[in-house]
C-alpha cells in the first residue's frame, strides 16, 4: 500500500539516463505517487572544462528533443533550466512546492561532490532525497578484490563480475507519467546545442538517431545483424560489426541491464553462441571497470595514473597536432580514423588505439591533448572511458597496455582493413592506389601514383614521421622512466 500522498510533488532530476525504460529513478518517482516534475539541467558551470563538447551537445539536443516527446505522450512536459544545479533544483522545489527528489547517480568527480552537497542540503529542507543507479552494471564499489578494495587489473574484475550475481532485471516504462504543469522552463532551441556557424553535423544526422527508440533499434539491428561474428569481426572497421551502442550507453538512452539481459536472453533463447555474447557483454564490464578507476582515482582523466609517466620527455608540435586532428598524417589508417571522427562523432575502436598510439609514440605528444579532442569531438565522449583508453594507450594507466607496444600503423591498416574498404571510403584521394600500396603511398613508383592521380605532399601528405626512426625515439623516451619507476 502506497503511504505517500496523492498530491505529493516529486522532481525526477534527469541526468545520463535520457531514457523512460529501466529508470529507477523515473520509477520510484511514479510509484510514490502525486505529480511528477521531470526535469534536466544544462550545468556547464559545475562540469567546467568536462562539459560536453561539440559533438556531445548535438548529441544532447536531439536526445532532450525525443525524451520529451516521449514524456508528453505519458502525461508530462519535461522542464529544462540551465545554471547551477545546486542552485536551480533548491529552487525549482520551493518553486513547485516539491516534498521530494529523485536521480540516478552520475560519477565524475565534480558530480559526486554537487551531488552529495545538494543532497544534505535538500534533505535539511525537508525533503526527501533518493539516489539510484542507473548507468552500471554494479556499483564501483560493490565489486571488490579479496582484500577488499578495487581492482586494478580489467580480466580478474571481468571474472568477478561474472561471478556476481545477475544484474538486476530491467524495470518497464511507465505507462503514465502524472506531470506536474505549473514550472517554467527554457526553451531547447534557446539552449543553441547544435553547431549552426558553420553546421559540421551534417555526418552526424546521416549517421546517428538520438534518444531511447535509436538505441533500441541499434541493439535489435546488432543482435540480429552482427552478434554472430562480433569475436571474429569487431576489428574490422569497414564493416558493421559492432553495436555502436556507445553513445547511446553514455547518455543513458539505453541501460547496460538493458542490453546485458537482452543479449544474456539472445544467448539462451535465441541462438546466440554464448562465446560470441559474453566477448560482447566483456565490453559492457570494461566500461564499468573504467568507472572503477575514475571512482576511486578521480584525478585519472587530467594525471597519469602510473606518476611516472609524467616525465616523459613530451613534445609541445602544435602543427603535428593539427596534421593529427585533421587527418593529414600521411599515413592512411590514421587518416581514416580521425575523418570518420570528423564526419560521424565515432570512431571504430580499433582505429581508436592506433590513431591514439600515432600520436602518442609516433608524434610523443602527450596523451591528454588526444583525450581532449575526442572529448570535443565524440558523440559518445564519457569521461571514465575516454581517459582509460587514452591511458592504456599510453602504458600510464590501470592494467595498460606495455609501453613499447607500439602500433604499425602500416601494419595495422593491412592486418585490419585488408582489401582497403575503410581507407578508399574516408581517405578518397588515394582510392585507386592498388592493395599493395595503399597503407604506403609513398613506396608507389611514380606511375602508379600518377595513374592513381596523387601527387606525394600535394594531393595527400607525405608521412609525418618514418616508422621505424619513431619507434626507436618513442622507445628511447621510455627507458627514461624506467629509471623513474
Amino acid at each position: 500500500m502506497k503511504t505517500s500522498k496523492l498530491h505529493d510533488i516529486r522532481i525526477v532530476w534527469f541526468r545520463q539516463d535520457l531514457r523512460l525504460a529501466d529508470n529507477p529513478a523515473l520509477a520510484a518517482a511514479c510509484e510514490a505517487g502525486g505529480k511528477v516534475v521531470p526535469l534536466y539541467i544544462l550545468d556547464d558551470d559545475t562540469a567546467g572544462s568536462w562539459q560536453p563538447g561539440g559533438a556531445g551537445r548535438w548529441w544532447l539536443h536531439h536526445s532532450l528533443q525525443a525524451l520529451g516527446r516521449d514524456l508528453k505522450k505519458r502525461g508530462a512536459a519535461l522542464c529544462l533550466r540551465r545554471g547551477e544545479a545546486a542552485a536551480i533544483l533548491p529552487d525549482l522545489a520551493a518553486e513547485t512546492g516539491a516534498t521530494a527528489v529523485y536521480w540516478n547517480r552520475c560519477y565524475e568527480p565534480f558530480a559526486i561532490a554537487r551531488d552529495k552537497e545538494l543532497k544534505a542540503e535538500l534533505k535539511e529542507r525537508g525533503l526527501t532525497v533518493e539516489s539510484f543507479n542507473g548507468s552500471l552494471l554494479s556499483e564501483p564499489w560493490e565489486i571488490k578484490t579479496g582484500q577488499g578494495g578495487p581492482y586494478k587489473v580489467f580480466t580478474p574484475f571481468w571474472k568477478a563480475l561474472l561471478a556476481a550475481p545477475e544484474p538486476a532485471a530491467p524495470l518497464p516504462a511507465p505507462k503514465k507519467v502524472d506531470g506536474f504543469a505549473g514550472q517554467a522552463s527554457d526553451e531547447l532551441d534557446a539552449w543553441a546545442l547544435p553547431p549552426t556557424k558553420p553546421d559540421w553535423a551534417g555526418g552526424l544526422r546521416e549517421t546517428w538517431q538520438p534518444g531511447e527508440a535509436g538505441a533500441a533499434s541499434g541493439l535489435g539491428s546488432f543482435l540480429d545483424e552482427a552478434a554472430a561474428n562480433y569475436k571474429n569481426k569487431r576489428d574490422n572497421p569497414s564493416i558493421r560489426g559492432t553495436s555502436r551502442l556507445s553513445p547511446h550507453l553514455h547518455w543513458g538512452e539505453i541501460s547496460p541491464r538493458q542490453v546485458w539481459h537482452t543479449v544474456k536472453h539472445a544467448i539462451a533463447r535465441d541462438g546466440l553462441s554464448e562465446s560470441a555474447g559474453l566477448s560482447y557483454l566483456r565490453q559492457l564490464a570494461w566500461r564499468d571497470f573504467s568507472h572503477v578507476l575514475l571512482y576511486h582515482w578521480p584525478e585519472f582523466p587530467e594525471t597519469s595514473w602510473k606518476p611516472e609517466y609524467d616525465s616523459f620527455p613530451w613534445r609541445d608540435d602544435e602543427k603535428a597536432y593539427t596534421a593529427w586532428c585533421r587527418g593529414r598524417t600521411g599515413y592512411p589508417i590514421v587518416d581514416a580514423g580521425m575523418r570518420e571522427l570528423w564526419h560521424t562523432g565515432w570512431m571504430h575502436n580499433r582505429v581508436r588505439m592506433i590513431t591514439a598510439s600515432f600520436l602518442i609514440k609516433h608524434l610523443l605528444i602527450p596523451w591528454q591533448r588526444g583525450e581532449a579532442w575526442f572529448w570535443d569531438t565524440l558523440v559518445d565522449a564519457d569521461l571514465a572511458n575516454n581517459a582509460a583508453g587514452w591511458q592504456w594507450v599510453a602504458g600510464s594507466g590501470a592494467d595498460a597496455s606495455p609501453y613499447f607496444r607500439i602500433f604499425n600503423p602500416i601494419t595495422q591498416g593491412e592486418k585490419f582493413d585488408p582489401k582497403g574498404d575503410y581507407i578508399r571510403r574516408w581517405v578518397p584521394e588515394i582510392a585507386d592506389l592498388p592493395d599493395a600500396y595503399l597503407n604506403k603511398p609513398w613506396e608507389a613508383p611514380p606511375d602508379v601514383l600518377e595513374s592513381a592521380g596523387i601527387t606525394l605532399g600535394e594531393t595527400y601528405p607525405k608521412p609525418m614521421v618514418d616508422h621505424k626512426a619513431a619507434r626507436e625515439r618513442a622507445l628511447a623516451g621510455y627507458e627514461t622512466i624506467k629509471k623513474t619507476a
